[in-house]
């Protein structure tokens, strides 16, 4: 992994077409590599004629919290479908911790330490909150079938450690009193909160958030960017975001990627990417698009006098 060379500010360039020669965004000077747990080199991503995610690169460092931003449709989720092993990229690598993951099956990468949340929101709705956190602790079950099923003293303290486990997670986030509530009869901003505490619940390094504060009023959405500072600051887990909501962006993360149309638009501070040029013409478009759709006055005005 090539942690070489710093960005000047915030890194631009437009999206391009698959094969073009494209600059690799690189992570600042500072960063040693031993401190990189996640790279992500040259990305891309087809769905037959679409280029979702093209040639995307990146590095998220050890407890820091990474977002990607952009317009709907930049691919920022098929990222994330990537990483997470849901997609294998038509180009490119992951490294997870130094481990090439480009080839790695779904249901390893929880074990390995990666955990997500979804937009939409994934639970067993007939199933308690609890029962709902317990089922995120299995990939660290060590006991086998014949344990279980004569309920013996191994399986036993496996049960009391992820019960445990699980009771620092709800205190954690306050759903003490949602503990035994089906989850089909909570709020949705509750519901959210419940799947962020499932994706804990499995103990990881890395924690990716897809749009969590989706749905959320605004009193939700500052708890949310609380909470994150905490899973951050005191669980010394490392956060890669999906969001729209620049406010929450720029309250808890430490560096931004932008996409639009799949390809890398910039990458710096949150303050550096919003005031990007690329980026603003990504979200509102060119001043030209924006003097196109003025009425000239004259004609305005002659309106005005026939009427």
């Amino acid at each position: 992994m090539s942690t070489a060379g710093p960005p000047q500010g915030a890194q631009h360039r437009s999206p391009q077409g698959e094969g073009t020669p494209v600059s690799t965004p690189r992570p600042p000077q500072d960063t040693p590599a031993g401190e990189v747990l996640l790279s992500a080199r040259n990305l891309s991503m087809r769905f037959g004629g679409v280029l979702a995610v093209n040639s995307v690169s990146f590095d998220v460092r050890k407890g820091e919290v990474f977002t990607l931003i952009g317009p709907n449709g930049a691919g920022k989720t098929t990222v994330f479908n990537l990483i997470s092993r849901l997609y294998t990229p038509t180009t490119g690598e992951i490294f997870f911790e130094g481990q090439n993951l480009t080839h790695t099956p779904a249901h390893e990468i929880a074990r390995l330490g990666i955990a997500r949340t979804f937009q939409n929101i994934e639970l067993f709705e007939h199933a308690s909150v609890l029962q709902n956190l317990l089922i995120g602790r299995h990939t660290h079950r060590s006991t086998g079938l014949w344990s279980e099923m004569f309920f013996t003293r191994k399986t036993r303290e496996a049960e009391v450690a992820a019960r445990q486990h699980v009771e620092q997670v709800i205190d954690l986030l306050d759903l003490q009193h949602y503990r035994d509530s089906l989850v089909a009869g909570l709020p949705y901003g509750v519901r959210k909160v419940v799947e962020l505490a499932r994706a804990l619940s499995t103990g990881p390094k890395l924690l990716l958030l897809d749009e969590p504060s989706s749905g959320l009023n605004v009193e939700e959405t500052g708890d949310m960017a609380f909470w994150i500072k905490d899973i951050q600051h005191e669980l010394g887990i490392t956060v890669l975001m999906v969001e729209h909501d620049m406010s929450l962006v720029s309250k808890v993360s430490d560096r931004v990627l932008a996409m639009n149309q799949g390809a890398t638009l910039a990458q710096g501070t949150p303050s550096e990417v919003q005031n990007d040029a690329g980026v603003i013409e990504a979200y509102l478009g060119s001043i030209d698009d924006v003097s196109s759709l003025r009425r000239p006055v004259a004609a305005v005005a002659g309106q005005g006098a026939r009427s």
